[in-house]
Order: C-alpha cells, then structure tokens, then sequence
C-alpha cells in the first residue's frame, strides 16, 4: 500500500467545453481494475452513442502498470494519448477518463486534436478535483465519559482528525494518525487524561482530502 498518492473521485464527474463549436465533454472517475475501467468507459459510450467519438484513457495500479488509451477513430495518437499524458503529469493513479466530442463543423487538425483532449481533461480534472489518500493508522483512545468533552475538543483543535466515536459502557475515540506519530499521539493522550486513557492501535486506512 503506497503511504501517499494522488487520484479522483470514485463518483463519476463531468465537464464540459466547447472549441471550434467542437463540443468536448470529460467524465472522469476512479477505477482499480481494468475491468472497471473498461465498464465505465462502455457506459458513457451507451450514454453518449450519438457523439462523433467517445475517446479514453487509463492508468491503473500503486506502479502505474495498467495503461491504456484509445483514439475511438481521431487520428493516431491525437486523443487517447494526450488524456493519459494528462492524467501522468498530474501524478494521478487508478484514474479513467473519457472525453466525448460532438463535431462542430469545423476541423481542427492533429495538433489541434492533441490540445482540445489534453485542454478538456485538464480542465474537467481541474472542475472535478484532484483527492489526496494518505495512509493512516487508526488510533483507538478508550476512556470513561467524563473526558469526552475536553477530548474532543482537543482533537478537533489538533492536527488530528477525529473518523468515529463510539459510545459504549466506556468511550473510544478512533483517530487517523501518521505511522511516525503513533508515538506521540499516545504520549499526549496519556498527558491530557493524567493517565486514565487506554490507546490501541487499530486498522490502517487511507484519510481521503480533497486538494
């Protein structure tokens, strides 16, 4: 599991611009297998079955291994490849893209081509949002119900974010802490309850923000 690494939501988005009466529209989401990106590929194309062409692209796995693009019928190398290349300069991972054009009219040539697919999934990106996931350990702070109040709100206050609290015949916090800091969480957890606080370390998981 990567500690840190860049992608996009897991709903699926879109953007649209127009160039040259061109209509460009990009769908963006996040996939973790082929077989997902493949899917939702096939359905914007079953949306979008009128368009002039429906062009992809798809970068998969913590090492980038899975990478594909498509032309759907523009000239070699003038659309599914700028969307990949896109999707590499702004370091994202398990990230799909799907661009439809409706033709206007009016061509615009191969180099043209290459800065409309490149220009409309850089902005739908951009429109979209890019996430960061951020591999954390869940810290699990258990104490009696009379340290709530002051440790919530320290947390809150903290660099830490609190991901659930569950109220049982004891109180337990679980907070997302960075590997490096377990120590240093636990040290202030302890300090804050003057000892009365019982820490545990649970699951890891990724802590989503959006940039």
């Amino acid at each position: 599991m990567l500690p840190r690494y860049l992608t996009v939501s897991t709903e699926a988005g879109e953007h649209e611009i127009a160039i040259q009466k061109s209509r460009f529209i990009a769908h963006i989401k996040r996939v973790e297998t082929e077989a997902e990106a493949q899917e939702f590929i096939q359905s914007i194309k079953k949306k979008h079955w009128d368009a002039t062409h429906n062009c992809s692209a798809y970068m998969i796995g913590d090492r980038d291994q899975i990478q594909k693009a498509n032309d759907d019928g523009e000239p070699s190398g003038t659309a599914g490849v700028p969307i990949l290349e896109v999707i590499k300069k702004k370091g994202l991972k398990d990230t799909a893209v799907v661009v439809t054009r409706y033709f206007g009219g009016i061509k615009l040539g191969a180099g043209g081509l290459i800065r409309a697919y490149s220009g409309a999934t850089s902005e739908g990106i951009n429109h979209l949002g890019i996430i960061e996931r951020k591999l954390m350990r869940i810290m699990q702070t258990k104490v009696d119900y009379t340290w709530l109040g002051k440790l919530e709100n320290e947390l809150r206050s903290s660099v830490y974010e609190i991901k659930e609290i569950h109220y049982l015949d004891n109180v337990i916090i679980d907070t997302y802490v960075e590997e490096g800091q377990k120590q240093n969480f636990t040290d202030w957890m302890i300090e804050l309850t003057n000892g009365q606080a019982i820490i545990t370390e649970g699951e890891m998981l990724y802590l989503e923000k959006k940039l």
